[in-house]
């Protein structure tokens, strides 16, 4: 459950700043595959993998996060 408010929020920010994922998935050095994991919430993202991400989104972890 957990897993998919993070990527439902990484998704959404991901599109917000006109990525696709393939595009968004090299800029920060991971496979399709693994973002797509994220993504659908099969696969709970780790620290280093929010913080790639919210640096590329130019965002800080606390937007990224989902709600509480």
């Amino acid at each position: 459950m957990e897993a998919e408010k993070w990527g439902r929020r990484i998704r959404a920010f991901r599109k917000l700043k006109g990525y696709t994922q393939e595009e968004f998935a090299r800029e920060i050095g991971v496979s399709v595959s693994l973002l797509g994991e994220v993504e659908r919430g099969s696969r709970m993202p780790s620290e280093s993998f929010l913080l790639k991400i919210s640096e590329k989104l130019s965002i800080t972890l606390d937007e990224l996060s989902p709600p509480e």
